[in-house]
């Protein structure tokens, strides 16, 4: 890493329980091309204070995680259609004073998706209704996926989140039977969730394909117990690192390979 100076670029995250994943992978990247920049992890209690300092500082980059979503849209200046359309941001980019938002989460879940094969035919359970429950179920609507039930308790988002796709809401734990499960909520992430499982055995059992949004830790008791069980399993660490490429790209501007992809993800797993 270069030596700071006062030329640095400087790239943050904002979240509500920091980690070093993105901090591990932007930098870990930055130094093998040479770039002239640093990235740094933040929590705030004053989030409009925290985007007024983007611009003041001419922060370049920022990415937005739980729960500032959807907090940040009316502090930016521009919303393009990826964070527009489903109403939640995890990226704002900074040119010269212009602060421009994006959602690379829901870029991301699609090409998962995508990759995975999953079948549009399968029922779909989604446990969770925040911002980043909005790209996962943004991108299974997008994927053509019909029958998917949101699992929340807030009676106010949950129900919104579902009739803003024409899917059904549930605000309690329903019978074991969807083929698909998400889990979009902080059970199983480090901290006080660390050891919660956000579905039960049963519900695991009956899936075919468990998918969880947590990336630290990247074995987290759901997927844990899903790959005991043997199913088809997209962990959070495959979304931030597929998220995080493309923060990275909008950053620097610099096209990433797969290959320094997978070898950033590897080195920001590393606890």
């Amino acid at each position: 890493m270069p030596i700071l100076n006062k030329d640095m670029s400087v790239c943050i995250s904002l979240a509500g329980r920091p980690s070093n994943l993105g901090t591990r992978f932007h930098n870990f990247l930055y130094d093998e091309l040479g770039l002239n920049f640093i990235y740094k992890a933040f929590t705030t209690d004053d989030i409009e204070g925290a985007v007024r300092g983007i611009r003041a500082l001419g922060i370049r980059g920022c990415s937005v995680s739980m729960p500032f979503k959807e907090a940040v849209i009316p502090l930016v200046d521009v919303v393009e259609p990826s964070a527009a359309a489903i109403e939640s941001v995890n990226t704002i980019v900074n040119d010269h004073g212009v602060l421009t938002a994006s959602n690379t989460d829901y870029e991301a879940i699609a090409q998962l998706i995508a990759e995975h094969g999953i079948d549009p035919a399968r029922r779909v359970l989604v446990r969770g209704s925040g911002g980043m429950a909005k790209a996962v179920v943004a991108a299974f609507r997008g994927a053509g996926f019909a029958d998917v039930t949101v699992l929340a308790r807030n009676a106010s988002l949950g129900p919104a989140l579902a009739e803003q796709y024409g899917y059904a809401w549930t605000p309690t734990d329903p019978a074991p039977g969807a083929d698909v499960i998400v889990n979009v909520t902080p059970l199983g992430m480090q901290g006080a969730d660390a050891s919660a499982l956000a579905f039960s055995d049963e519900h695991v059992a009956a899936a075919s394909v468990v998918f969880d949004v947590v990336a630290f830790p990247a074995e987290t008791p759901l997927v844990s117990a899903a790959r005991a069980a043997g199913k088809l399993v997209i962990s959070g660490a495959e979304v931030h690192a597929m998220q995080a490429a493309a923060q990275f790209e909008r950053y620097t501007g610099v096209p990433l390979t797969r290959d320094q992809v997978e070898r950033a993800a590897a080195f920001s797993r590393v606890e």
